[in-house]
């Protein structure tokens, strides 16, 4: 770099344009420079002085110094369910923001141990190797590997967190993509990102079950870039979501004849799972036809609607916990105040809240969150060392 500040990390600079949905241009008029100028500071080639550096960081809602951080390597690319250019900007939004979630876990694993991971494995590389009955096994594993038996899982939320799977649940202002995951190299963790913008529990249950999907299914395999492709790894992870949603044994088990919409009300009730998605799986199970299942949908539109179900206000989304009580044990156990948490994180404090799960305006409140989590014990340990004491585990259910 030619001058500026020492230590500028271009990287934060895309990745504060992504996170922001700015432009070079938007942000340089914001910033008081030229568009020239913002893309010599994105290419490495120059660096802000001191008083642009504040300016910036001021327009963008960061601190200086979190400018100057290194990097961290970016998770796998995740898998979007629309590869329209259209949402381009979307979904850089959404990775960039998921690389803040990377960081904000990073910066808590250096005082506590989040939960083991415990996922199938499947070391798939290619979607043609997938069948139904690959991901049949693998949703039972994974219900086994939780030991929560074959039953409706009561919080979907609580047991994925219990798996270690840091799980983020934030308004996007983005309909189109409902969620996204990834796997943290850094971490070592798998992540799972949804948008909250759609407030219906039914959809984001099934949603967090299809990235769930992915994870196990996908890790190994590259995102796909064309059509073809793509589609064929999102059937997959919608298969994998009925799959574990409903049990083919114990579900099947409860299926009446003759199968009607509102004896399908009562199974959404009680698994947990839209009656669009309990349509879908009978096919998948053979219970139902092809072209029953295509009577089924042109009742259910006729007599509902495509988008909305009775009963859908009945169930609030399942919510995240782990972060904001990770937070939570940092600030009750007096290791950080409020003040110092968002220096730590060097991002605002509205974007930790609603990165971590907390509740809006939570940092000029009084109130902590509830203890979760056990600090590691103030022993010396080497870099990325990760034992000591243990989150307290996530309760189970059977």
């Amino acid at each position: 770099m030619s001058r500026g500040i020492n230590g500028f990390q271009p990287g934060r600079l895309a990745q504060v344009l992504a996170a922001r949905k700015l432009s070079q241009v938007q942000l340089a008029s914001m910033v008081g420079v030229s568009a020239a100028t913002i893309s010599k500071w994105k290419s490495g080639q120059q660096a802000p002085e001191a008083d642009a550096l504040e300016r910036l960081a001021s327009v963008v809602n960061v601190s200086p110094e979190w400018f100057t951080r290194h990097v961290s390597a970016q998770p796998s690319t995740p898998l979007f369910r629309s590869n329209a250019s259209a949402h381009k900007a979307a979904r850089e939004m959404l990775e960039a923001r998921l690389e803040w979630v990377q960081d904000v876990a990073m910066g808590l694993v250096e005082f506590l141990d989040f939960p083991e991971v415990a996922l199938p494995r499947r070391d798939f590389t290619d979607p043609n190797e997938i069948d139904q009955g690959e991901i049949e096994r693998a949703a039972i594993e994974c219900r086994e590997m939780w030991r929560i038996g074959r039953g409706p899982v009561p919080d979907l939320a609580l047991a994925v967190e219990g798996a270690g799977v840091i799980l983020i649940r934030e308004e996007t202002g983005v309909a189109q993509i409902e969620g996204l995951s990834a796997w943290s190299q850094v971490l070592e963790k798998p992540l799972i990102y949804l948008s909250s913008d759609k407030d219906n529990g039914f959809r984001s249950r099934f949603d967090l079950a299809h990235e769930l999907g992915h994870l196990i299914l996908h890790k190994h395999i590259p995102r796909a870039t064309d059509r073809v492709r793509h589609n064929q790894m999102e059937k997959q992870a919608h298969a994998f979501a009925g799959a574990f949603l409903l049990p083919a044994e114990t579900f099947s088990s409860e299926i009446r004849t003759p199968i009607t919409l509102d004896s399908l009300l009562l199974l959404k009730q009680r698994w947990g799972v839209s009656v669009a998605a309990i349509i879908m799986r009978l096919e998948a199970l053979g219970i139902i036809s092809e072209e029953e299942k295509q009577i089924l949908f042109k009742r259910r539109s006729a007599r509902w609607g495509v988008r909305s179900e009775p009963g859908d206000e009945t169930r609030a989304p399942e919510k995240p916990r782990l972060l904001q009580r990770s937070i939570g044990l940092l600030l009750s156990s007096g290791v950080m105040t409020k003040e110092s948490l968002g220096q730590y994180f060097g991002l605002s404090v509205s974007d930790i809240e609603a990165l971590s799960g907390l509740p809006e305006g939570f940092f000029q409140s009084r109130g902590d969150v509830v203890e979760l989590a056990r600090l590691r014990p103030a022993t010396p340990r080497a870099p990325n060392n990760h034992g000591g004491a243990k989150v307290v585990a996530f309760a189970r259910t059977e």
